[in-house]
């Protein structure tokens, strides 16, 4: 493979994550779950054209990347040559509802004009097998879907299908939005639904911030490292897996080239000791009943195991990535 750009900005919900590049770019992202298909590929250079979720700015010339202050909703600044200038906010929503978690599988976009008359092109072309193949697509008036392997992927978006769809660009003159995710309609109005979906989540995250024990010195640092490991664990297991990407080598061209995407036990005994000294405990409580339901009755243990409690795990190589 091709030296991937490894500067990235990640989003997740504890159910899935995705790597977002500094372009605004989704250039990886396993669907459903962290060891799933990668419908968004672009990061291991498919050879079928596609495998991202892209919004791209004509003429572009720069852009900037941070995250809003103790969240992980990530924030996107792309320009152009021209004074043009826009907003990309990329989150995965995530907030308590009824005594349990909310957290789809689902990719929230909103973009913004900030200066200028921007035209933009937005893309979403998912890939399937690995990037090995085109979905086969459908589409209505406010939603494109396509039929991947494991589940339907839908896009409900105010940008009019036909742009999105056929990569057409246009004038960006207010502010759009398009929520990814499994098959299901929205029952309400998809601007409300954003804004309140942006807003429990920006309070979610900064609630969970705000009971961690921070160290004095480095706080955004500490604070920045606690989100990103706490975005590694599938709650739905408990399970803390060691990266969120496979077969990115340790350096380029050498053969160590593993997938993180499962439960390394060494690793994330480490990302729970971490997790720990700053008070963030059901991290712990939640791996320690991961581990009681992989354990034998011998009492052996593998280095690695899948999110879902798998112990027979196999290695496949596959030719659909260069």
């Amino acid at each position: 493979m091709t030296e991937p750009n490894l500067d990235l900005g990640v989003i997740g919900n504890c159910s899935f994550g995705a790597l977002v590049d500094r372009q605004a770019r989704v250039v990886w992202s396993c669907l459903p779950a962290f060891d799933g298909d990668p419908a968004f590929c672009t990061l291991l250079s498919p050879k079928t054209e596609g495998g991202d979720f892209a919004v791209e700015l004509e003429d572009f010339a720069s852009s900037e990347q941070h995250y809003l202050p103790n969240t992980a909703v990530l924030r996107t600044v792309l320009r152009d040559s021209n004074g043009g200038e826009i907003e990309v906010i990329d989150f995965a929503p995530r907030w308590r509802n009824n005594g349990r978690f909310y957290r789809p599988v689902s990719i929230i976009r909103q973009i913004r004009p900030l200066s200028g008359n921007p035209r933009i092109i937005v893309r979403a072309r998912p890939l399937a097998d690995w990037g090995g193949r085109t979905p086969d697509t459908t589409w209505g008036s406010n939603h494109i879907r396509w039929m991947l392997p494991e589940f339907t992927l839908r896009l409900t978006t105010d940008v009019p299908v036909r742009f999105v769809r056929d990569g057409l660009p246009f004038v960006l003159s207010h502010p759009v939005s398009l929520v990814l995710g499994v098959d299901e309609s929205l029952t309400r109005s998809l601007t409300g639904y954003v804004q309140e979906a942006q807003e429990r989540t920006e309070e979610y995250w900064r609630e969970w911030v705000r009971y961690l024990c921070i160290p004095l010195d480095w706080q955004e640092a500490v604070i920045r490292s606690a989100i990103t490991l706490k975005l590694c664990q599938y709650e739905d297991s408990g399970a803390i897996i060691a990266a969120m990407t496979t077969s990115i080598p340790e350096a380029p061209n050498t053969p160590r080239n593993w997938d993180y995407r499962y439960c390394w036990l060494r690793d994330a005994a480490f990302v729970v000791r971490a997790l720990n000294r700053l008070g963030a405990t059901r991290t712990m409580e939640q791996f320690i009943g991961y581990i009681f339901n992989i354990a034998t009755a011998d009492g052996t243990m593998q280095p690695l195991y899948g999110i879902g409690f798998e112990s027979q795990l196999e290695e496949h190589e596959v030719d659909t990535m260069e």
